[in-house]
């Protein structure tokens, strides 16, 4: 870690400042402001739910001037899923309008509206083997110091001493950076889609 910089338990009260470091890495690792019309809802479905439903593996990355990073995580996806269906998403939907399945018809926000609405949770059987997931933001002032590998590394040890057997985590093609910083973690390509890299690994080895 950097000096001074620190990873903690994230709390119902960082959420602005979590869903601020989100939205500053939306754009596949780099500043996605100009790509919303709702500077909260990228945070809303990609962060709240960890923080509330699982904050026994939400953590800050705290620095000299605030947040600068976080790491999330859940043991059992099918699970957080689930819950994340019914006590998230579901009074979500209410303050959300769903902007239909046409994307050709989308502007700004309205994917993560429509995702908000029509997440996906379907758990696919090659994932089975990797039932934990985890991900990771960090501003880009803090990367490069080693503090992403630390924190990685202290979720990875944490989800195996819960008896998680595997990790997967999901990485949008285009960032390169990202993929390439879990492939130093002992992640690799397991499915690969138009939208999404699939990557795992074990945790028992």
């Amino acid at each position: 870690m950097i000096p001074d910089h620190r990873l903690r338990p994230a709390t119902e009260a960082d959420l602005p400042a979590l869903y601020a470091v989100c939205l500053k890495t939306g754009d596949s690792g780099k500043d996605g402001t100009h790509l919303q019309d709702d500077p909260t809802l990228l945070g809303k479905f990609f962060v709240g739910p960890y923080v509330m439903l699982e904050p026994e593996l939400a953590f800050a990355v705290e620095s000299p001037d605030g947040v600068a990073g976080y790491l999330l995580g859940a043991l059992d996806t099918a699970r957080f899923n689930a819950r994340c269906e019914a006590e998230w998403l579901t009074p979500l939907r209410r303050e959300v309008r769903d902007p239909g399945a046409d994307r050709s018809t989308w502007q700004k926000s309205d994917w993560v509206r429509r995702l908000i609405h029509a997440p996906g949770f379907d758990l696919p059987d090659w994932l089975t083997a990797y039932p934990a997931h985890a991900h990771i933001d960090l501003l880009p002032e803090v990367r490069g110091h080693g503090i992403g590998s630390a924190a990685m590394r202290h979720m990875m040890l944490r989800l195996k001493a819960l008896g998680a057997p595997g990790l997967h985590l999901q990485v949008m093609p285009a960032n390169v950076e990202g993929r390439r910083f879990y492939e130093k973690l002992g992640f690799a390509v397991i499915r690969e889609t138009p939208d999404t890299l699939f990557m795992a690994r074990r945790l028992g080895d």
